[in-house]
């Protein structure tokens, strides 16, 4: 049973990859499927050249508290909340009447 080839990169490749994620503020996991490398490898790159990666939104931690919605913000999620119950119902109702008139049981 013959075993995949090693693919082998040059040193260009690999400093290109790890200045597209420095420089692109992406994740390394969506460059990697970009170029279509495993993260574990690109993430290797990256530590070897010491590169200075800024964090992405997902890994920043915030620098403040959050604030609390305003009375607006409030009244536009409970009027978000009616209008989803109001869907679901809909929804149901129109699921049960489709089993009653197609003959198929719930």
């Amino acid at each position: 049973m013959e075993g995949r080839q090693r693919r082998s990169f040059t040193d260009d490749y690999k400093r290109q990859a790890v200045d597209l994620v420095a420089s692109s503020g992406r994740s390394i996991g969506s460059v990697a499927r970009e170029l279509g490398l495993r993260d574990s490898v690109l993430r290797r790159w990256v530590e070897q050249r010491g590169a200075r990666l800024e964090p992405t939104a997902a890994t920043r931690r915030p620098t403040t508290q959050a604030t609390l919605p305003s009375a607006d913000h409030a009244a536009e999620i409970a009027r978000l909340q009616r209008e989803n119950e109001r869907l679901r119902m809909e929804r149901d109702i129109l699921k049960k009447s489709i089993a009653i008139f197609a003959g198929v049981p719930k």
